[in-house]
């Protein structure tokens, strides 16, 4: 090494400074709050104290036997619709096995984002074996977050969690809650969820405008809430009960969260009911929309038997969309006579947009499977018609498409 690059190699050791060791911070040991000065008036209510390591917690259990009416629902129906699933030939992300745990999940929170938002309410809806079981777990205040948390069990808890929007918002919240706890309480355990808001936007997809749950109760459900506290009202009453103390409006956000778990129940035995085409007084769009998921999911078989039956107990125009996913099913399977006669079906009884993949398909069909050169150029023309009559579509997006169906014209042109 030259006497330069050891002059340099020294002068970067003197410029380092000396490591200053570092010492171990030891984090506080975990206190346990004292109980709030409100317990006994809490208690008063209906509520009861359960302590563990971390504090205390709130708890309000009730139960319902079997034959209880919800709407136009007995909880018992459950049971029928679990019994569906495990006779059925065909497979659905929503089905049951018959014995399979399944814990009916809804919460109540302070907000709704943020690590400065609490969940002030666990509720749970259980099968025991004579009776469903309710379980609501209340926060005492949140520094009796861990004991709140732990008294829930989730930690041990195996089970199939069916919410409505738990997906997106219940449970991430419990696991951000859980997250700031990760060093006092066993892991939270991974369970596998039901969000029957997912399947009441496929069921009711263009029938229904609203898709809160209370709207579902009133217009499928046969449940309409009397006295309820709206929902967004939540945050405030809990907040109000701690600050002072007093349980009375809180025990009916209680209710509210009661009738959620309940209506959870019948909604499931609802939708499992239209899955099996067996709900009469449903429109052409909601089974629609069951055959069309039953695609997305490739179950054609199911697919098709929902939506032939649309297109033989409903007219011409409510079962335009029926026409074309069945057309859709009938091309996968490549029975193309089948699938020709289908997109006919559905060509003057479609959106717009909907109407030009229907010619366009036609157009593929007679061309490549058919070779029936003549109805391809009839139908690339009626599709270059419409989109030069639609004054809805940007003109940027009609040259394009323009120039594409083009292309076909040229093409059939040549094998004419």
């Amino acid at each position: 090494m030259s006497y330069e690059n050891k002059i340099l190699q020294m002068k970067k050791m003197l410029s380092k400074k000396p490591a200053v060791a570092q010492q171990k911070v030891e984090e506080p040991a975990f206190q346990k709050p004292v109980k709030p000065s409100y317990t006994k008036r809490w208690e008063e209510a209906g509520l009861k104290v359960v302590e563990n390591d971390f504090g205390i917690v709130f708890k309000r259990h009730v139960q319902y036997p079997f034959s209880f009416q919800h709407g136009h629902y007995r909880l018992q129906s459950f049971f029928d619709a679990l019994k569906k699933w495990q006779d059925a030939s065909f497979d659905h992300p929503y089905a049951l096995d018959l014995h399979e745990p399944v814990l009916f999940f809804d919460t109540e929170t302070t907000g709704l984002k943020g690590v400065g938002t609490h969940i002030f309410l666990l509720g749970f809806l259980e099968v025991d074996e004579e009776c469903f079981s309710l379980t609501q777990y209340i926060l005492a205040d949140p520094a009796h977050e861990a004991a709140f948390l732990f008294e829930s069990k989730l930690w041990q808890k195996s089970a199939t969690v069916i919410t409505y929007n738990g997906k997106s918002f219940d449970w991430p919240q419990l696991e951000t809650r859980w997250t700031l706890h990760q060093k006092t309480l066993p892991k939270l355990r991974s369970q596998r969820q039901i969000d029957l808001l997912h399947s009441s936007k496929r069921l009711w997809k263009n029938d229904m405008e609203r898709l809160k749950l209370k709207s579902v109760e009133e217009e499928k459900l046969g449940f309409s809430r009397k006295g309820d506290i709206p929902g967004h009202l939540a945050p405030i009453i809990y907040l109000d009960a701690v600050k002072s103390g007093g349980p009375d409006a809180l025990m009916k956000v209680l209710l509210h969260n009661e009738w959620d778990l309940l209506s959870l129940i019948t909604l499931y035995s609802h939708s499992t009911q239209l899955l099996f085409e067996e709900g009469h007084e449903e429109s052409a769009k909601t089974f629609t929309n069951i055959g069309k998921w039953y695609g997305d999911l490739k179950e054609s078989t199911q697919s098709v038997k929902v939506l032939e039956r649309v297109t033989t107990q409903f007219d011409a125009l409510e079962a335009g969309n029926a026409h074309y996913y069945l057309a859709l099913q009938h091309k996968k399977s490549k029975r193309y006579s089948e699938a020709i006669d289908a997109f006919v079906a559905s060509l003057h009884f479609v959106e717009a947009r909907t109407k030009l993949h229907v010619l366009e398909q036609l157009a593929i069909l007679y061309e490549h499977q058919m070779k029936d050169y003549k109805q391809a150029l009839y139908y690339t023309q009626q599709g270059i018609h419409l989109i030069q009559r639609n004054e809805q579509w940007r003109a940027e997006q009609k040259q394009k498409w323009v120039i594409s169906w083009e292309k076909r014209l040229l093409r059939l042109g040549n094998k004419k």
